[in-house]
This record gives C-alpha cells, sequence and structure tokens, in this order.
C-alpha cells in the first residue's frame, strides 16, 4: 500500500532527524549562556517585523480578498466539504508523527479515521470518523522534536508560512524531505498546485471570523497567540498555569 510505503519512509525520515538533531542538543541544558540567550523568544525581532510587513502586505492585497470571495460564494456544506479533505489528507503527517513519539493509541485513531473518511466519507469529504467519536488529531515534526526535549529556540517569522521557531522552522524541511503529506504524493504538477492553492485559500478563509481578536500590536498579537498555542499542542495540553 502507498500509504504504508509513505508511512516506513517517513519514520525512517523523521528517526534520522532525531538521531541527529537531539544529541547536537543533549548538553544546552548545563550552557548558562545558551539558556540566558534564549529567555528572550523573540531576539531577532527587528528582522522578524520586516518579514511579518512583507506577509501581512501580501495577505492584505492578495490572499485575504481571495479568501473573503472564496468565504462569500462557497456553500457551507462544500465550503466545510473541502475542509474536511484536506484535513484528512493530513491523516498520514498525524499516524507518522504519533508513532514517533510512542503515541501508539493516538496513531491507531489516526489510520482509523483515514480508512474511514476516505471510504465511508467519499475521499473525507464527510468527517464520519468524528461523528463515531475518533477525534482527529493535529500532530507535525516540531511536536515530536519538542515531545523528544528538543528546545524550540527562538521565534522566527518565515515568508509566506508565517510564525514559526528555528526547530519547528527545520522540521518544515524534513516534512518536506519525507513526502507523508498529499504534496509529496501527488507527481501531477497542476494537480498538486491546484490542490496547494485551494487548501492555503480554505485554510485563510477560516481564520477571517479571528481578525476581530486581534488588539493592539498586530506583531505582538500573533506572537505572543502562535507561541502559546504551539507550547500547547507540544506539551498535548500539559501546559502550567503562570497565575
Amino acid at each position: 500500500m502507498n500509504l504504508m510505503n509513505s508511512t516506513a519512509h517517513s519514520l525512517l525520515a523523521g528517526a534520522l532527524a532525531l538521531s541527529l538533531v537531539i544529541p547536537a542538543l543533549a548538553n544546552e541544558g548545563d550552557d548558562d549562556d545558551y539558556a540566558a540567550e534564549y529567555r528572550n523568544p523573540d531576539p531577532w525581532e527587528p528582522v522578524n517585523r520586516v518579514v511579518f510587513r512583507f506577509n501581512d502586505t501580501l495577505d492584505t492585497y492578495a490572499l485575504r480578498p481571495v479568501a473573503q470571495g472564496y468565504d462569500r460564494v462557497m456553500p457551507t456544506a462544500l465550503n466545510n466539504g473541502i475542509t474536511n479533505v484536506f484535513n484528512n489528507l493530513g491523516e498520514p503527517k498525524n499516524l507518522v508523527n504519533n508513532l514517533l513519539q510512542g503515541k501508539f493509541h493516538d496513531a491507531s485513531v489516526d489510520l482509523s479515521r483515514f480508512l474511514m473518511n476516505t471510504t465511508v466519507g467519499l475521499v473525507g469529504m464527510f468527517d464520519v470518523a468524528t461523528r463515531m467519536g475518533l477525534q482527529r488529531n493535529d500532530e507535525d515534526f516540531g511536536q515530536t522534536l519538542g515531545a523528544w526535549g528538543v528546545d524550540s529556540g527562538p521565534y522566527v517569522m518565515l515568508p509566506f508560512f508565517g510564525p514559526s521557531t528555528v526547530r519547528d522552522g527545520s522540521a518544515l524541511a524534513v516534512e518536506g524531505y519525507a513526502g507523508y503529506s498529499y504534496r509529496g504524493q501527488m507527481d501531477h504538477v497542476p494537480s498538486r498546485n491546484t490542490a496547494l492553492g485551494v487548501d492555503v485559500v480554505d485554510t485563510r478563509a477560516g481564520l477571517l471570523s479571528q481578525e476581530r481578536l486581534i488588539r493592539g500590536d498586530k506583531y505582538s498579537f500573533v506572537r505572543n497567540v502562535w507561541l502559546q498555542n504551539r507550547e500547547f499542542k507540544v506539551m498535548d495540553g500539559q501546559v502550567e498555569d503562570d497565575f
């Protein structure tokens, strides 16, 4: 099966990356200078703000208007169906990373969701797995590295990709090499680019309703919310309350 071959290849790639990254960072906890440097999560703020302005300008004049038009003309049922399809295409990524983290129950849920939604759910258009009590996980290789103790490193704003950290930005490259996303499995370039475009617009349309929550300096708001949400995901919700 293509899924099993892709999963095996991805596990090997992930294990190799872990074997290279973890030893290199194993002694970081003993380095006081390193710890002091990273108490500030955003030491590259001036550069990050420049990249943020570029991304925000691109979003304001290109992506956001397209997403608004998409959200306006797309029937709710079809919109939900497209979102479900892309969520289903992300299940192999969840499966691989849950296996790498040793969360075998969650991995079995990922596999069951993928098989059920792909068949009964008509290629994922209908999320029948959730209705049957199989809740969707959201895992990536950055979270896997975090689970294995790799520090996030400084916050970094990536062109086009948006908020990230040194760890998570590096994980993107590993995921691209591993090829367990739908982009890595589609050889037909026009189809792959079309799917990617629809995925980006659909994701951006899903964020339109959250824009009203932004308060104060937009850059700082996005950074702080992203870092808090990222920590929550890496720790599987087991975060300490500072209050």
